[in-house]
């Protein structure tokens, strides 16, 4: 299990993935969930997975392959036209995997399922989040659905709801993003440090914004901490309901 975030903003877009991995509850690892591709003042595409580890990496590879020489390969990340162009190709490509891997066909619900969360810009379109299923179709986010959230999403998904502003600045969304990820990791074994995290701002087309969040993070301890005591202090707050 993982859990990963795609939040747009009115100033660009925000992505946080964490980085484990595990086999059961006594075998956990880490490997990266964040993919990014980008053509400097052309091109910037993220890309976030969940599920079967197998599944993604041989999604991102293929992803790669066809992307490292652009004249020979077909079809490219890096030669699509719009970023719904670009969804529709990791959804092919997410179903393609899929299905080779199962023997019995795919559905959605097998152990070689995997789920997408794919945005970023490219020129002459707006910045823009998808959500691939593992079917191979997909969502595109909106002002009603301003983030996406896959892998283990229940625990972090509250305070996303609560504190969401479209106006925040960046750094406020990554505080925010911090804490939803801390009450995941908090909750569940499954889901845990380093996490990684992307800033992209509206028409900047590159991904220089990037940072690894590791064990003992100050930025992350603190702001993990501070939010765990304002939550007991609120707590004490509230009136004493009466038996």
């Amino acid at each position: 299990m993982t859990y990963c975030v795609g939040m747009r903003l009115n100033y660009g877009l925000v992505f946080m993935s964490d980085t484990r991995t595990n086999a059961g509850v006594d075998n956990f690892s880490s490997a990266r969930k964040m993919f990014t591709w980008s053509i400097p003042g052309e091109r910037s595409i993220t890309l976030m997975t969940a599920g079967n580890l197998a599944t993604t990496q041989a999604v991102v590879s293929l992803l790669e392959e066809r992307s490292k020489a652009v004249e020979d390969r077909d079809p490219s990340i890096l030669r699509q036209s719009t970023m719904f162009q670009v969804a529709r190709l990791v959804g092919t490509t997410l179903k393609e995997v899929i299905s080779y891997s199962s023997p019995t066909g795919q559905t959605a619900d097998d152990r070689f399922s995997a789920s997408v969360i794919v945005g970023g810009q490219i020129k002459g379109g707006q910045p823009t989040i998808f959500l691939v299923y593992p079917a191979g179709n997909f969502i595109e986010i909106t002002e009603d659905s301003p983030f996406f959230q896959i892998g283990e999403t229940k625990y972090g998904k509250p305070i996303l709801v609560r504190a969401y502003d479209a106006d925040m600045r960046f750094e406020e969304a990554v505080r925010l993003l911090m804490v939803s990820f801390d009450s995941t990791i908090k909750s569940n074994l499954s889901v845990g440090l380093p996490l990684d995290l992307h800033i992209y701002e509206n028409d900047s087309y590159h991904t220089d914004r990037q940072r690894r969040i590791e064990e003992g993070d100050v930025a992350y301890t603190k702001t993990t901490a501070a939010w765990s005591n304002a939550l007991k202090s609120a707590l004490e707050q509230l009136e004493t309901f009466e038996i």
